[in-house]
């Protein structure tokens, strides 16, 4: 049986920070954990996060992820020096794990890690996954976790990220930091169940962009011009602006079926472009020619009354029960203000305080990446831009 324990700070030094969560979450018996989970933002040493781990706790799976700041019970933090800890007391998972993970790969790479969680652990329902978040083709991610475990099982999680640049991303296992890797985690507690959901607040505007030239995950070209020197005309902005410049304001969306928008509370679901060459863009998922891609805007109070309407569903259908642990993956550009006057509280808040239990809150791990996993129309599904849950019940 599974326990789970979480804590977060602000630390400047990497393993004093380390110490603080492990400490404050699990007191004089952290060496007792067998699985920790770490996120920290980019300014941290991701070395000298896990060696610190494993000192701690020398038994213990360790694993670890960059992102633009985290979201615990402590509230949230977006500094260039935050850490988030969710550590796991009990044997009912399975951890795998791969290096150079691209968009190319994506699927053989994923079902490796699949097929080794299944040799190790029977009865993994439920797959926590975290993968480089530059240059990966998430659908064949989740594709190849489909073939191996069945779309039965729930695939939740995230990619990394840095401080919203697009520049590097890291990712660790054990003693291990790679900038191209991914590990996932099966949860085989026959006695959990969890209940995923994800929404953004974005509109979108004008005529779309219609892919007329990709290869895989690669756009190569809109409208039959040059992709990102269409993509970065539309927004505005210089051909030679980075990924970085256009993740704020750049929102592509792809238009869903009614009965999918309905769920979603939204007409499209998003991508965002972390990796350019040139003029090719890499998407986060597959994108063929013919795809029309809209820009997108903010939309304040649709971002807060759509988080409302996904809590309050999950809410209810929870009946009752009471959440042991939440996971959330999140998206930089989110909340009432963007640029340097991000202002969180409110939002996480009200996204929080649902789940209370005698007025405490569970064990939570949020981080701020490059993406998340959450199901849609019962379906696994990738999101961009969004606000994803992932409560785990007993």
């Amino acid at each position: 049986m599974l326990h789970f324990f979480s804590a977060s700070t602000r630390m400047v030094n990497s393993k004093r920070g380390v110490i603080e969560v492990m400490e404050s979450a699990m007191g004089d018996d952290y060496a007792s954990a067998d699985l920790i989970i770490l996120h920290a933002s980019i300014g941290h040493n991701f070395q000298d996060l896990v060696d610190q781990a494993h000192e701690m706790a020398p038994n213990a799976r360790i694993v670890a992820a960059s992102c633009c700041g985290v979201v615990g019970v402590e509230g949230v933090s977006e500094s260039m020096k935050d850490i988030a800890l969710m550590a796991v007391k009990g044997k009912d998972f399975a951890l795998a794990n791969v290096d150079g993970i691209n968009g190319r790969n994506s699927y053989d790479k994923c079902k490796e890690m699949a097929l080794a969680m299944k040799a190790e652990k029977p009865g993994i329902n439920m797959i926590y996954f975290l993968g480089s978040g530059i240059d990966i083709a998430n659908d064949l991610c989740i594709a190849a976790f489909e073939e191996v475990f069945g779309k039965e099982v729930t695939i939740f999680g995230a990619t990394s990220s840095d401080n919203m640049k697009g520049f590097i991303s890291y990712q660790a296992v054990d003693n291990k930091v790679t900038e191209h890797g991914a590990y996932a985690i099966g949860f085989a507690d026959a006695s959990l169940s969890i209940d995923t959901q994800a929404t953004h607040g974005f509109v979108a505007v004008g005529e779309p962009l219609v892919v007329t030239k990709s290869d895989g995950h690669i756009i190569q070209e809109f409208n039959g011009k040059p992709a990102w020197e269409e993509y970065t005309r539309r927004l505005g902005l210089s051909i030679d602006s980075t990924c970085g410049d256009t993740i704020p304001v750049g929102a592509l969306g792809e238009k869903l079926t009614s009965d999918l928008a309905k769920e979603y509370g939204n007409n499209h679901i998003l991508r965002v472009v972390t990796k350019r060459v040139g003029n090719d863009m890499y998407y986060a998922t597959q994108c063929p020619v013919g795809t029309e891609l809209w820009l997108t805007t903010r939309d304040e109070d649709l971002i807060f009354s759509e988080m409302d309407r996904m809590v309050n569903d999950m809410v209810a259908r929870a009946k009752g029960k009471q959440a042991v642990a939440v996971f959330h993956a999140d998206c930089l550009a989110r909340g009432r203000f963007l640029f340097n006057r991000i202002i969180k509280e409110e939002l996480v808040g009200r996204m929080q305080t649902p789940f209370y239990s005698n007025g405490v809150c569970p064990p939570w791990l949020g981080m701020y990446g490059f993406g998340e996993f959450a199901r849609l129309g019962g379906l696994n599904t990738y999101h961009n831009y969004t606000t994803a849950l992932y409560v785990i019940y007993r």
